[in-house]
């Protein structure tokens, strides 16, 4: 039977990275796939002559050592494999109770002046608010650095002595927090939170503390785009895997089971092709999971599985997305769209609470209604996206039960009356845009859970909801119930690229320490 140091399941960003580290440091790890190409969200690929970007359309510099991502890339030796381009600004909001155009730079100084410019009446609370997201972001980029963090006590210390903001409000919502400061200044909120759906749907359930370790990430360093596409990263970090002595990547397996021993340790699994033929079985002294707990459980034994669903069953799943990109004939530039990100609000949306109702919209058919949207304009910036067609890519919230009891051509259908509806409300704010049109792909919450495999079409692994106290944040770790068992994938901690690659540095850390 073949040993390996370390199995991972699914060639995600989260297992990659995890494997990457793990390989460079002298471990054998074999990473196994099911799809046809590594990447899973983190992913770009072509439809005809139309680039389609998986997931990301924007993340914090990674060159900032307070970056969480700085550290795990760094280690598995791909920081500088791929290009990190500058997005030039945070994004463009509009509509909703903001009104007007509002251009947030991404920067904390000039983010600072454009929202005390714009809303005058709510000064003290946005250098205020601003200020505790900086010292949060910075207090916990420099904590997240593990395992180097705590090996210089006074920077420790320093790091600590940074969240005491944080911690007065550790467990607000994030409505709590902006109604705290600036009462029923709507326009303000939208304003800081217009791009909400990046990290959940609601922000009476999202986790104050969190929001502003990810917001205030961009503001510290910076936003930026992978020039060509995330695809890049991923196949970066397969080559370090494949390129390491004993170690291997297997794409179009599937993984049918993880097996235990007697004290109820992991200590292997069985993969097949696709088709369930040809089982083969391996050694492994780990094995980590680019996947959700539920999905693991199901691969384990039973009362493995029971211990593993039990330890997770009070968190909730986040939100899902849908992901209309278009192709133009002309540069979105010609239409309007200037900016590389921008926020729509729509004009039924009167306070940053209204956010919430967008989720279930297209549980109905289209209306006058229309979910909030993030527009990425990959023709803003050198992008590297392959151009004609100029892509655009509309992002909203969605979840799986707006999509549920349809046979496929009634999805079919019904998905192509939401992307008319969408291009001919994108049409009303940017005219022309709808008539040069010539390439699209739509896919909902139900594309989501269709190729990830994600419960429910998450996204973003586990909902940033408000920890009931300060223990259930420590709970959050890439280790879980099964000894030998890991996760490094959005549920381990928060998800998008940054929580996404924290946590794999987390994970291979703490396998590299049990020896």
């Amino acid at each position: 039977m073949t040993q390996f140091d370390v199995a991972i399941i699914g060639a995600g960003l989260g297992g990659l990275t995890t494997g990457a580290i793990l390989a460079r440091s002298g471990r054998k790890v074999l990473v196994i796939e099911k799809s046809n190409s590594v990447g899973g969200a983190a992913s770009s690929y072509k439809i005809g002559d139309l680039f389609v970007e998986g997931s990301l359309h924007e993340t914090s510099d990674p060159h900032d050592p307070r970056d969480p991502k700085h550290g795990p890339l760094t280690r598995a030796g791909v920081l500088d494999a791929v290009k990190w381009i500058p997005s030039g600004a945070f994004y463009e909001v509009r509509g909703g109770p903001v009104g007007k155009s509002l251009m947030l730079l991404d920067d904390f100084p000039a983010a600072r002046r454009t929202l005390t410019d714009r809303f005058p009446e709510a000064r003290d609370g946005i250098v205020r608010l601003l200020g505790e997201m900086e010292q949060i972001s910075v207090a916990l980029g420099t904590l997240s650095t593990d395992p180097f963090a705590f090996r210089n006590p006074f920077e420790a210390l320093t790091a600590l002595r940074r969240l005491l903001p944080a911690m007065r409000d550790w467990n607000l919502s994030l409505s709590q927090k902006l109604d705290r400061t600036f009462g029923n200044n709507e326009a303000v909120k939208a304003a800081l939170a217009a791009n909400l759906s990046y990290y959940h749907d609601d922000p009476s359930s999202m986790w104050w503390v969190f929001f502003a370790f990810a917001q205030g990430s961009y503001l510290l360093s910076g936003g930026r785009y992978i020039q060509g596409g995330s695809q890049r990263l991923s196949s970066s970090l397969a080559r370090v895997i494949m390129k390491s002595p004993g170690s291997s990547a297997l794409l179009r397996r599937v993984v049918s089971a993880i097996t235990t021993g007697r004290e109820g340790r992991v200590n292997g699994l069985t993969h097949t092709t696709r088709d369930g033929g040809d089982p083969q079985s391996i050694e492994a002294k780990y094995v980590v999971g680019n996947a959700a707990p539920e999905i693991l459980a199901a691969l384990l034994p039973n009362n493995a599985a029971r211990k593993l669903r039990q330890s997770y069953a009070d968190r909730k799943h986040s939100i899902s997305l849908f992901s209309l990109t278009l192709g133009l004939s002309k540069t979105p530039a010609e239409f309007g769209i200037k900016s590389y990100s921008t926020q729509l609000l729509p004009d039924w949306m009167k306070s940053l609470g209204d956010y919430a109702q967008g989720t279930s919209l297209m549980a109905s058919e289209p209306g006058n209604r229309m979910p909030p949207l993030a527009i990425v304009n990959y023709a803003a910036i050198e992008s590297g996206v392959p151009a004609p067609p100029y892509v655009l890519s509309v992002v909203g919230p969605d979840r799986l039960s707006n999509w549920s009891d349809l046979d496929q051509d009634e999805y079919r259908a019904k998905r192509s009356r939401w992307q008319d509806a969408i291009v001919a409300y994108l049409d009303g704010h940017y005219p022309g845009l709808a008539d040069n049109v010539v390439a699209s792909s739509f896919n909902t919450a139900l594309s989501v859970r269709q190729y990830l495999g994600s419960p429910g079409g998450a996204v973003y692994g586990f909902a940033p909801n408000p920890p009931r106290s300060l223990l259930d944040i420590l709970r959050r770790s890439p280790a879980t119930a099964v000894p030998g068992l890991f996760i490094a994938s959005a549920y381990t901690a928060f998800g998008g690229y940054t929580g996404v690659i924290q946590s794999a540095g987390t994970c291979a850390d703490r396998i590299l320490r049990e020896g």
